[in-house]
């Protein structure tokens, strides 16, 4: 709950940051008249508007879980940043639009200097911004603060290549460039705009995160107890902050039912270590068979019936399967 709370006034900061910066590039596009500028504060008008819709959503995923929603409101932060991505695409399309029109109206720049000061000025902060609001929504695992400072990272470098731009419209005085830059930036919203888009679908439809199964992957294998004969039927899905986990746990089956829930303990304690504290988990223990003996790594094993052979490093493919580990 305290992680859903940081990332709600994480989100209320960028939302209000979101309104002053489009601000100030509404006022550089008044002095100068650009297109490229006014490229940018139509995206920055996205940025607002999503800001909006992922602090509400925020709202919604730090509710606790009801009856209504046994698993938690976290899956409100896929949808705010699908919303997001599909802004960002209309943004990208609003500025094509835009630059088709300035090119048929010839509309003149004027007053550069001033809108590049006003510009340079968003682009520091956007950058700043959004490196916190990555870092923070990396740390607890929000999809919506990982959204937004994308996007807000977006913003700087389409901000960035408005400002070279028009430095070089500045000492040269090709006025047609500024049309260029409005293009280009269009095609890079719309395909960061798709992607972010991509990831929300993503996860509202629960699909495999590959890059968090690796890692837990990784991690389990790194810090096995010998106890673990087999885990299988693996399970790993992100609702915003929280992280659900479910697996089957082979365990020794002499092991009584306090001995074996030291071992499921164990096992969220590792995961909590290394993934945060937002976590569910649910085990199912099995008990081991003649079978197990072969890939067993338990040296003082009394009742083993069959040597030790080999033992089954845990991949992606056998931790999934719902079949118990067995040699062939």
């Amino acid at each position: 709950m305290q992680t859903a709370k940081q990332n709600y006034r994480v989100q209320l900061s960028i939302t209000i940051l979101s309104v002053v910066l489009f601000a100030a590039k509404i006022i550089a596009y008044q002095f100068t008249q650009s297109l490229s500028i006014l490229t940018d504060a139509l995206e920055s008008i996205v940025n607002v508007i999503a800001g909006f819709i992922g602090l509400y959503s925020l709202y919604v995923a730090a509710k606790p879980r009801d009856m209504d929603h046994p698993y938690g409101h976290g899956k409100a932060e896929f949808v705010s940043a699908a919303a997001e991505g599909a802004l960002i695409i209309a943004a990208g399309i609003m500025i094509v639009y835009e630059t088709v029109l300035n090119i048929i109206r010839h509309s003149p720049l004027q007053e550069l200097s001033i809108g590049l000061w006003l510009v340079g000025g968003t682009a520091v902060i956007n950058f700043i911004a959004g490196g916190i609001c990555i870092k923070i929504g990396k740390q607890n695992n929000s999809p919506a603060l990982l959204a937004s400072g994308k996007h807000l990272q977006i913003d700087t470098y389409s901000t960035l290549a408005v400002i070279a731009g028009l430095f070089v419209i500045l000492f040269t005085g090709f006025a047609w460039l500024d049309k260029l830059i409005a293009f280009f930036l269009s095609v890079l919203v719309i395909y960061n705009g798709y992607k972010i888009l991509r990831r929300s679908l993503a996860g509202i439809m629960d699909e495999a995160d590959i890059e968090l199964l690796n890692r837990f992957i990784r991690v389990l294998n790194e810090h096995r107890r010998e106890n673990w004969i087999d885990l299988h039927n693996l399970r790993v899905i992100k609702y915003g902050s929280l992280l659900h986990v479910d697996c089957h746990l082979t365990v020794p089956w002499y092991l009584n039912v306090h001995e074996a829930h030291r071992e499921i303990d164990a096992l969220s304690a590792l995961i909590k270590q290394q993934f945060g504290d937002a976590l569910e988990l649910m085990v199912h223990t099995d008990g081991c068979l003649p079978f197990s003996c072969s890939i067993c790594t338990k040296q003082d094993c009394t009742v083993r019936q069959h040597p030790f052979e080999q033992k089954v490093e845990w991949t992606m493919k056998n931790l999934i399967s719902d079949q118990k580990h067995r040699l062939a």
